[in-house]
Order: C-alpha cells, then sequence, then structure tokens
C-alpha cells in the first residue's frame, strides 16, 4: 500500500476545509441518524464535510447483505451479554462494534469511486498503523485491513448522491471474544485481532481512542486533499442545531 503519492504539497495548498468531531460513547442508531442529517447538510451546501469518531454500547450490525444465520448466539444469550442487533444500512455482512474500537464515520463526498473511497481510510489507518509497527494491508476481496491472516479493521459504506456515510471500525482494546458471537463479515473461518493483542508483544503502549483518532483525521484529510480541523464545541452545537440533530 504505497503512501508516497499522497503527500503532494500542490495537493494540500488547494486542500478543502471540513471538521472532526470525537464522540465518546455513543448509541449506534443515533449517529446513523446524525449521519444522516450531516450528509443532507452537504448535499445541499449549508454543511461541511465531517468526519466523526466514536466508540459504540455492545452491537451486533447487520448490513445489507447480512444473513441471519451468521448471527451465532440466541436472543437470550446476547441479552444476557448486553449486546443489542441492529440493521445497517451499509454493504457487507454483519459485524461487531463495542467498547474499544475506534468507530469511524466520514460523511463525505466521493472523489472517485466506492473502492477508492475504501482504499483511501485503508491507507490512512495503516499508515497511522505502521507508525505503531504495525503493518497492515488492504484486501478488496474481503473489505478490511489485514495483519497475519488475522482481520484488524473492517470496512462498509452507503453512499447517496456520491456522498458517503458509514466508514471503518478498528479493533483497538476491542473484547475479541465478542467477535464469536458471530461470523465476522460473513468469513467462515476468519479470524480478527486488536491492536492491543498485536502491539502487546512489542512493548510499545496502546494510544487512547481520542489520540489515535486525530492521527487518522490528519492522514485521511491528506488522501482526500481535505484539512480535517478538530472543531470547538460551541461549532459543534451550531451545526447540530442547523441540522436539527
Amino acid at each position: 500500500m504505497p503512501t508516497s503519492s499522497r503527500r503532494s504539497p500542490k495537493g494540500r495548498e488547494g486542500a478543502l476545509d471540513a471538521i472532526w468531531r470525537w464522540l465518546g460513547r455513543a448509541p449506534f442508531e443515533e449517529t446513523t441518524a446524525l449521519q444522516e442529517r450531516l450528509r443532507a447538510a452537504v448535499l445541499s451546501g449549508e454543511g461541511p464535510e465531517t468526519l466523526l469518531f466514536c466508540e459504540h454500547d455492545p452491537v451486533i450490525t447487520c448490513g445489507r447483505s447480512a444473513r441471519a444465520t451468521h448471527i451465532l448466539a440466541t436472543a437470550p444469550e446476547l441479552a444476557q451479554r448486553g449486546v443489542s442487533v441492529a440493521q445497517a444500512s451499509r454493504g457487507g455482512d454483519v459485524t461487531y462494534h463495542g467498547p474499544g474500537q475506534l468507530v469511524g464515520y466520514p460523511v463525505v463526498r466521493l472523489r472517485g469511486g466506492v473502492v477508492a473511497h475504501m482504499t483511501a481510510m485503508a491507507r490512512a489507518i495503516a499508515c497511522v498503523l505502521a507508525e505503531l509497527g504495525v503493518a497492515a494491508e488492504f484486501r478488496r476481496d474481503a473489505p478490511g485491513l489485514w495483519t497475519n491472516d488475522e482481520k484488524l479493521c473492517a470496512f462498509g459504506v452507503h453512499i447517496r448522491s456520491r456522498v458517503a456515510i458509514h466508514g471503518f471500525a478498528l479493533n483497538v482494546t476491542t473484547n475479541l471474544d465478542a467477535f464469536n458471537l458471530i461470523v465476522p463479515c460473513g468469513l467462515v473461518g476468519s479470524r480478527v485481532t486488536s491492536l492491543t493483542r498485536l502491539l502487546a508483544p512489542l512493548g510499545v503502549a496502546v494510544p487512547p481512542l481520542e489520540i489515535l483518532a486525530a492521527r487518522i483525521a490528519r492522514e485521511l484529510g491528506a488522501e482526500l486533499n481535505v484539512t480535517f480541523h478538530a472543531n470547538s464545541i460551541a461549532m459543534w452545537n451550531g451545526i447540530t442545531r442547523m441540522i436539527g440533530a
């Protein structure tokens, strides 16, 4: 995954302004509704492109290609573990979100096709991981970042009028046992991993989610030729009032 062509001075001089925001722990359904409002604002020209980061309460999300049989646990078992199930407009199959997982939602206009958009996200995250000593590779056949045949980061998007929502889920300190509840992304026999598991043998500390978010915002901005600014509470309150969130 070469990155040498990303940081052309000419490209950064013409970069557009956008914002990124750390939401903290946020319910999945609420962040989906927020993304839809932000997309409507981008389409109308009233709001900026926005990159949201959060971690979710334990939830299994089912994309447009999801099969019910890929949820391996029964409803009572999920309830006992405090895991909910939600439908998602993104592509893909079944996945898990939960504490310790950094979820990123770029609400941005497509610069190319859908694959180019996911590749841009993958390159940005892979660059941040490389800084920590972790090599990860994007697989188009099973969209995600993989290392040692284990999936570290999942991708899924929804496009309307060439504006994307949804995005990626990076396992940082995620409880990987939760993935035993599902067939992750519908890939039978596939294994998942986390940044914690990969960095422990290297003796490298795992950065807090918000620090990782800031680094990914920087790198994704370089990929998309956008400057993502960390916005203030006052600015964010103004945006949410404008979109009725």
